[in-house]
């Protein structure tokens, strides 16, 4: 799986920063710069003002002005188990590649066995991998035995699903034999408040192995776009099932 920005609100923390500010003032925010709007916030500069500001609001639950900025990414190889858990949550926007119009006609069943198309879970193919609801420990051959029978399912799904297009089934029909492991591409549009709820719910240790890493894989870039913001999340509030719920 492979996550992009695609865009992003500039200057986002300071745009957060403004509209927590317009709350407890008397002037009006869109005629007074940034830094006449941080006036009486604790810091030596504008970066340390806007660090403490920022984690002030999140020790208060004031989140409603971390809703103002957004980001859209570009998720390529989600499996359609993970994408229905992602668009689960609120707050977020979607555009989901559809399986109507993309055909997966020419693609080579052999080719999928070895792992094309399908994302493939790593308790299959891995004897030290551990799921969360997993029953024991399995032998290398009973793992042996689970890869076999995965490849060799996602392979006939394939070989089915093409024949029943050869027999004039419409795609959007078709689709229905394919594994909830086909792989989607997915655009998602979320701001700072949206993902540090999903952070809380998918990037926990319970959570699935795939949404973990899409949500990991975000939480990095919202890193860089949100600097201070996601490292108070990282430092004091992940982890801890703060369910920052809209």
């Amino acid at each position: 799986m492979r996550v992009r920005l695609l865009e992003a609100t500039e200057n986002p923390e300071e745009l957060i920063c403004r509209g927590a500010r317009n709350d407890y003032m008397e002037e009006w925010v869109a005629e007074q710069s940034f830094e006449d709007a941080m006036a009486g916030v604790e810091g030596e500069d504008i970066e340390e003002k806007k660090a403490n500001f920022l984690a002030k609001l999140l020790q208060r639950g004031h989140y409603g002005p971390f809703e103002h900025p957004s980001a859209t990414f570009a998720i390529e190889g989600a499996s359609r188990s993970c994408m229905a858990q992602l668009t689960r949550h609120r707050h977020a926007s979607f555009d989901v590649q559809s399986m109507r119009y993309v055909s997966f006609d020419e693609v080579d069943p052999a080719d999928v066995e070895d792992g094309e198309m399908v994302v493939t879970p790593p308790s299959a193919t891995d004897p030290d991998w551990v799921g969360r609801n997993q029953k024991g420990d399995a032998s290398e051959a009973e793992v042996e035995k689970r890869e076999e029978v995965f490849r060799s399912s996602v392979r006939q799904s394939v070989e089915d699903y093409q024949e029943l297009l050869e027999l004039g089934m419409p795609p959007e029909d078709a689709r229905f034999v394919l594994p909830i492991g086909t792989e989607v591409n997915i655009v998602v549009t979320l701001n700072p408040r949206s993902l540090m709820h999903i952070a809380d719910m998918r990037a926990a240790a319970d959570a699935q192995w795939e949404i973990r890493d899409l949500t990991e894989q975000l939480l990095d870039i919202a890193a860089e776009w949100c600097p201070h913001t996601f490292d108070y999340y990282e430092s004091e509030m992940k982890h801890r099932k703060n369910r920052l719920a809209p």
